[in-house]
């Protein structure tokens, strides 16, 4: 198997986890046939990371030796607070007021700032089809947002920007990992970068009265093994397959999984109970064929010129 269709093999086992992982913040903060609050967004985000930092926390002690200089500290903080903490406190409070399914197509933006980000600060060369195929996406993604039974636009613009924000730091990040952090293996890089974000997950569990509620509550249970997924399987075990990719790849290709996203998530809301139309399916083959542009029809042009 080639390299290239092992890529595209992996990047559509992320978009299945993390496509499933917006109902999981939902499930993780309300009860699934009540609707009443078990955990709050904080508490749910601290959670998540402290989780995924616990688990993979042997793994980074042992490698802290990767820290060879200040550029790479800084890195790895960037990594840590840009790719992985604020984001989980961001998106679960937007799923305060959205739905999961809307804060999923929200999440395509992500290729769009990779590409800004990219060329702005990293000097990223682009050529003008990889620029047409991001923007025909993005195209696609607003038809997906305009004609998706789960899209709930009752939050405020708030809810709709945390997520937008959440975007603009996971592209910081995969380009810091792309430009900064490609030489060092996605285990140790990964490890490192949720043992960063160890303590302040730790204190803030803390803060929300996370214990207690979990005590109190007698739905906690069922939440938490929501939220233990969401962690282990949806956020350290898929963020070491998604640094890997990075560095086996592109940084646009790799934040490309954000296109398959919202038809993981308009599949699960199918499952859920939601419908699905044709204007949807159209939006998802407008999606898929601006990935494909840009990141098949992109990299051969860029290859051609660079042999010319």
């Amino acid at each position: 198997m080639s390299r290239e269709l092992k890529n595209w093999g992996i990047l559509l086992f992320l978009a299945l986890i993390w496509g499933s992982s917006f109902l999981l913040m939902k499930r993780g903060m309300f009860d699934k046939i009540t609707g009443d609050q078990i955990f709050s967004n904080n508490q749910v985000a601290s959670m998540r990371m402290l989780f995924a930092a616990t688990v993979l926390l042997p793994f980074g002690l042992r490698n802290l030796k990767i820290i060879k200089s200040g550029k790479i500290l800084i890195s790895l903080i960037a990594v840590a607070f840009l790719g992985n903490f604020l984001p989980a406190f961001l998106f679960t409070y937007a799923e305060t007021g959205i739905s999961s399914g809307y804060a999923g197509m929200l999440n395509s933006c992500t290729p769009i700032f990779t590409l800004i980000i990219g060329s702005i600060f990293f000097k990223q060369p682009l050529i003008r089809l990889q620029i047409i195929g991001v923007l025909i996406g993005t195209v696609g993604i607003i038809g997906l947002v305009n004609g998706v039974n789960v899209v709930d636009t009752s939050g405020s613009i708030f809810h709709v920007f945390a997520v937008v924000l959440a975007t603009i730091f996971y592209a910081t990040a995969v380009n810091t990992i792309r430009f900064n952090l490609s030489h060092i293996k996605p285990i140790k890089m990964t490890s490192v970068a949720f043992t960063i974000s160890f303590l302040p997950a730790l204190i803030l569990f803390f803060a929300f009265d996370t214990s207690e509620t979990i005590i109190a509550n007698k739905h906690s249970t069922s939440a938490l093994v929501y939220i233990l997924i969401l962690s282990i399987v949806g956020t350290a075990f898929a963020v070491l397959v998604f640094n890997h990719l990075i560095n086996n790849s592109s940084a646009l290709f790799a934040s490309s999984v954000t296109y398959f996203i919202p038809i993981v998530a308009v599949l699960i809301g199918l499952i859920d109970g939601e419908t699905i139309s044709w204007m949807q399916v159209f939006s998802m083959l407008i999606i898929l064929g601006g990935v494909f542009m840009a990141n098949v029809w992109g990299r051969r042009r860029k290859k051609k010129k660079i042999k010319t």
